[in-house]
């Protein structure tokens, strides 16, 4: 068993609310356990230009409100290459660091995986942070609750407006290979429809749901339409303008606000017991591991697994009852 002295954590790919919670977490609990921390900026980037910095408890006093991440987070592809990852070790060692803490997707497990392999001395936990809710070995990830509910807030906005104006609206909302923001904003919000990634939506049906509503008297709809669907909202909306006349058609697209934004009670907390669960699992000598929560535990998923098995299903009866409460 690897004994850790100094860990390093980062944040890698897309921010998500609850990251700063979790640096929180692992700065102190690393600490609390007689460990130093180094925080990286840029995620690989960081590692690549030596960007690092040690921490010590106040460096994350007062961060738990905090969207986005105070590490910063970045894209960087040197690090896919060999070369790259041979700096990022060679700057990991000259910084004493035998840990390491990331937190991210499935591009950042991806890289994370592929790395530790190259160089198994330095163990690396992964800890789920994206809004998509997309990550097997975790019934939730990091973000996906507070984007959820800024994807709500604004659906409501928007009604208002749609019933005032007995207007049809196409809600645009991420989830580029999951539906899960999705699905539940569309209950939370009463959609007329909602259009997901792991479904196909004959437009007739679409058509024919709308022309239902307006037969029992709607006066608005709402479809929401994950990014992930084939035909995107704006091509949605013209196929079903020239079938509807009876409504006023608009085509909103959320966008990066879902990203944004004070992270939830639960993101808060989520974000604690996985960056706690990290450090716990470095110390216990866990190497290419994520940190997942399921039935409410705590549950180490190999980091292969957490890619391999890159399935996360939605819900049957969600499914089945947004069609049935949406009559």
């Amino acid at each position: 068993m690897q004994k850790i002295s100094k860990i390093a954590v980062l944040t890698s790919g897309g921010d998500a609310p609850g990251m700063n919670p979790c640096i929180r977490a692992v700065v102190r609990t690393a600490i609390y356990n007689g460990l130093h921390v180094a925080g990286v900026r840029q995620g690989y980037q960081g590692l690549i230009d030596n960007n690092m910095y040690d921490m010590d408890p106040r460096s994350v006093s007062n961060i738990l409100n905090l969207g986005g991440t105070i590490l910063k987070t970045a894209r960087c592809l040197p690090f896919r290459t060999d070369e790259g990852m041979e700096t990022a070790y060679k700057n990991l060692k000259a910084n004493g660091i035998d840990g390491l803490v990331v937190i991210g997707g499935d591009g950042t497990f991806t890289g994370a995986l592929r790395f530790s392999k190259k160089y198994p001395d330095i163990a690396v936990i992964g800890v789920p942070g994206t809004i998509d809710n997309d990550l097997y070995g975790s019934t939730y990830t990091l973000g996906f609750d507070t984007a959820t509910n800024t994807v709500i807030e604004a659906i409501d906005k928007i009604r208002d407006t749609a019933d005032a104006h007995d207007r049809l609206f196409f809600i645009e909302v991420m989830g580029r290979d999951s539906g899960a923001i999705a699905l539940r904003a569309g209950i939370s919000c009463g959609a007329e429809a909602i259009l997901l990634p792991e479904r196909d939506t004959a437009i007739e049906h679409l058509i024919e749901n709308l022309k239902a509503g307006q037969y029992n008297k709607k006066s608005s709809s709402i479809v929401i339409v994950a990014e992930g669907d084939k035909r995107g909202a704006y091509d949605l909306a013209e196929e079903v303008r020239k079938q509807v006349k009876f409504y006023d058609i608009k085509v909103t697209i959320l966008g990066h606000l879902q990203r944004g934004g004070s992270p939830s009670a639960f993101d808060r907390i989520l974000g604690s017991r996985l960056g706690f669960a990290a450090v716990n699992a470095l110390i216990k000598g866990e190497t290419q591991k994520m940190v997942g929560l399921e039935a409410n535990h705590i549950k180490l998923t190999d980091l292969e697994e957490a890619l391999t098995q890159h399935q996360f299903k939605l819900e049957e009866d969600l499914m089945e009852m947004s069609d049935i409460l949406s009559i």
